[in-house]
């Protein structure tokens, strides 16, 4: 044997227990996880319930069965067929699946794919059903029907902060929806992050924390992710008896549908974050006081949050404790468990023995109360703070616990994956996800070639770890073509013609073909949807961000907020979707895209309405500047009354639905401060300096616009105006202070806005493409 071949079996034999012990140790987790799995007949209910919810007229039309993974060669898959009964009024098809996941999944495939249906979330147009025959005359399947089988065990879903961003304020009624939306779409490993504070109160209380040390621990409920992380403390707080009991029943309802679903949970660890009154309680141990995130003046109060140190005793017997607390509260409903003890916090030392006892001691805490404790970990520090975490760095951490007890989240791999440039994660299993979202902006942005393409790349990649894809937005409930391709990647293991695909769906979508609607489409894809340029696009348009500084100052014109596409284009697809057929305009999920595209295109008309003003200011050049200011803030009226008609972009749902849930006066006041807080000024200002976070969250909702954009336009170009006309500088100061002024009183105040849509959509969108482009 030459000496090429035997380097060649060695690296074979070096090579193959390693696979197979990462095999084996996914089987592992697997299969404890099934052990806990409630039995077929109650899956089986659920999935009809699901059904019946979705499209009660069919609930006799299908027949649904839990079968073993035997069936599916090991993994998990749902099976298709035609139902046979002799019964004329029986089921008609039959959909088998390893979990009611899997069930549910097979059910969405059969409605979009042979009855041209459609499922969104509520706020993005919701469901298309009325292309589905009647009960009695649905399409049958050739032969023995289709067999979808997973190509990797999971599908993850959320980000630590969607938690805020989005479901901060939904009640059980909200959340059913959710869940069914997230069954149907083939997620069975959630996040289920939801009244944990209640349970850090019970565990905080026997280490001898007193209530008003928690007061200003917790943040209020619009700010929960950034207290829970260490970021923040008390800010919009404090949280009342009747939000920890309200949300820790709601947590209930959560996990219990989760799992009646077949879904895995994953619950919250401690990362180390702890209340101020436990440095006195426990004088000896090992906390620190972290620096400033993003605070204008560190006011004590709410700024600089205390970390126990992992190598401390006491971290260990808190993070016990807590899982504990919850295995007390809720039984025994997971073993996988989020922990982010680094994110946005770097370790003191780059020393990789200090790194590795760090990460064996998180991981001490997760096991000293689940002995079968998996440590899921967002990977987003290893691209937000890569000068930090190079490669001995990350494999101190990555290797820090037991084989096959980690699964990391390549969060941001349809931008920035971190799998191609570490080695898989150096052997650590990990999801390929796709971030996308930031803030919960609303922005028509997405990367369809790289969903359909990369994690298809990334597990046929040699030596490849990836056991799992995901979502883990900042917020939800817009771009539903971005979630309808990631979801179905989770049962795909090949990649997707992406311009037919789009056929497909907008057919399924609007319950129509329509040429005018495929051609609109394909332009999409090749702009809006094709962002290559490798930025993070976090939407910064002028109206719903409007820049702070003085534009008599150096600033580069040149450089507006993220576009990545031809404008023109993309005007060239609105006019395509507004001569649609008359027959899509009474179609939700069509009127909603109008109206998004609509708004898409007129808030970049917009930036160059801005450019234009700041440009004329900067020549002296008065009348110029009077005429785009005007424009820019015509813009902000008419894109509040072209939103303000669909019911899906309204300022009003979101105030209200934070109201709803306060039991008093007081609470009610609490909840619309931190609601419109939130979305608007984020976190602590001076008289002249704004938030380091205004508008991070920001968003395209009438009210907002003509409520809070429009007046902090017209006291900007009123500056704008006067200084020019003094020929004098311009006042950024006396700008700052009336702004913030006026910010402060809005997020304190109360006044109402609607809550239902006024005017036609279609004819609005129309009207505005008409004024502005025809």
């Amino acid at each position: 044997m030459s000496n090429s071949h035997s380097s060649i079996l060695l690296l074979i034999l070096i090579l193959l227990p390693l696979a197979l012990s990462q095999q084996e140790a996914i089987q592992a987790i697997i299969h404890r996880l099934d052990s806990k799995a409630l039995s077929p007949s109650i899956q089986e209910a659920a999935a009809k319930a699901l059904l019946r919810r979705l499209l009660p007229t069919h609930v006799d039309s299908f027949e649904f069965q839990i079968v073993s993974r035997d069936v599916c060669g090991g993994g998990s898959c749902f099976l298709i067929s035609n139902f046979k009964s002799s019964s004329r009024n029986g089921a008609e098809i039959l959909i088998r699946g390893t979990t009611a996941v899997e069930i549910t999944s097979g059910l969405y495939w059969y409605l979009k794919y042979w009855c041209g249906a459609h499922v969104s979330w509520d706020k993005t147009g919701g469901v298309q059903l009325a292309s589905i025959p009647k009960p009695g005359s649905l399409p049958f399947l050739k032969g023995n029907g289709v067999v979808i089988k997973r190509p990797v065990p999971w599908n993850y879903y959320q980000n630590v902060v969607t938690s805020s961003y989005s479901y901060v304020w939904w009640d059980w009624e909200r959340w059913e929806k959710e869940i069914d939306w997230m069954a149907l779409h083939g997620i069975n490993l959630p996040l289920a992050f939801t009244g944990q504070e209640s349970i850090w109160r019970n565990v905080f209380r026997d280490f001898n924390l007193a209530v008003k040390d928690l007061d200003n621990f917790f943040g209020g409920p619009a700010f929960l992710a950034w207290a829970r992380m260490g970021n923040l403390h008390g800010w919009g707080g404090p949280l009342s008896k009747n939000w920890l009991d309200q949300q820790l029943a709601l947590q209930k309802q959560i996990l219990s549908r989760m799992r009646e679903l077949g879904m895995t949970p994953v619950l919250p660890s401690f990362s180390g974050n702890v209340p101020a009154g436990l440095v006195e309680i426990f004088p000896s141990a090992n906390i620190t006081k972290l620096g400033n995130w993003n605070s204008i003046d560190a006011d004590p109060s709410t700024c600089c949050t205390y970390l126990l140190n992992p190598s401390d005793p006491l971290f260990v017997k808190i993070g016990e404790a807590f899982i504990r607390q919850q295995i007390k509260e809720y039984g025994d409903v997971t073993n996988i468990y989020s922990c982010d003890t680094f994110n946005e916090n770097t370790p003191p030392t780059n020393d990789t023995s200090y790194i590795s006892s760090l990460g064996a001691s998180v991981y001490k805490a997760m096991v000293k109360a689940d002995k079968d404790a998996v440590w899921l970990m967002q990977g987003w520090l290893f691209y937000s703070d890569s000068d930090f975490w190079k490669p001995d760095q990350m494999k101190a951490l990555l290797h820090s616990v037991p084989f096959g007890k980690m699964i990391v989240l390549d969060l941001f791999a349809d931008v920035k994956p971190i799998w191609k440039s570490s080695s898989q994660f150096y052997g650590t299993p990990y999801v390929w996800c796709m971030l996308h979202n930031f803030g919960g902006n609303i922005e028509m942005y997405g990367i369809l070639d790289a969903i359909s393409s990369g994690p298809v790349d990334a597990l046929a990649s040699e030596n490849s770890t990836m056991v799992g894809v995901g979502m883990c937005m900042e917020g939800i409930e817009h771009n539903p073509v971005v979630y309808e391709l990631m979801s179905e990647m989770a049962f795909r293991s090949k990649k997707v013609q992406v311009q037919e695909w789009l056929k497909t769906y907008s057919r399924c979508r609007y319950g129509k073909a329509d040429h005018y609607v495929d051609a609109a489409w394909n332009i999409l894809y090749h702009t809006i949807y094709n962002c290559t340029d490798g930025i993070a696009n976090h939407n910064t348009d002028f109206i719903v961000k409007l820049p702070d500084w003085d534009p008599s100052s150096t600033f580069d014109l040149k450089k507006p907020p993220h576009l990545w596409y031809s404008t023109q284009e993309v005007i060239n697809a609105l006019q395509l979707l507004v001569n649609v057929d008359d027959n899509l305009v009474h179609s939700a999920t069509y009127r909603y895209d109008l109206v998004d595209l609509t708004r898409q295109v007129l808030g970049k008309l917009a930036n160059e309405e801005y450019l234009k003003a700041v440009t004329a200011f900067r020549r002296q050049n008065v009348k110029a500047q009077n005429l785009h200011s005007k424009r820019f803030i015509q813009l902000i009226r008419d894109i509040d009354k072209l939103l303000a008609s669909n019911s899906n972009f309204l300022l009003g749902t979101w105030l209200e639905s934070a109201k709803k849930l306060a039991t008093n006066p007081a609470e009610m006041k609490q909840y619309e401060w931190n609601a419109r807080t939130q979305v608007t000024m984020w976190y602590d200002n001076t008289k002249v300096n704004q938030s380091k976070l205004h508008d991070y969250a920001n968003k395209y909702w009438s009210g907002l616009l003509e409520g809070y954009y429009l007046p902090r336009a017209l006291t900007y170009f009123y500056y704008l105006s006067k200084s020019l006309r003094k020929n004098e500088s311009f006042h950024l100061e006396d700008w700052r202070r009336e702004w913030i002024l006026f910010s402060n009183k809005w997020q304190a105040a109360s006044e109402l806005y609607p809550v239902k849509a006024e005017g036609n959509a279609v004819a609005i969108s129309k009207a505005l493409y008409e004024k502005y482009f025809d």
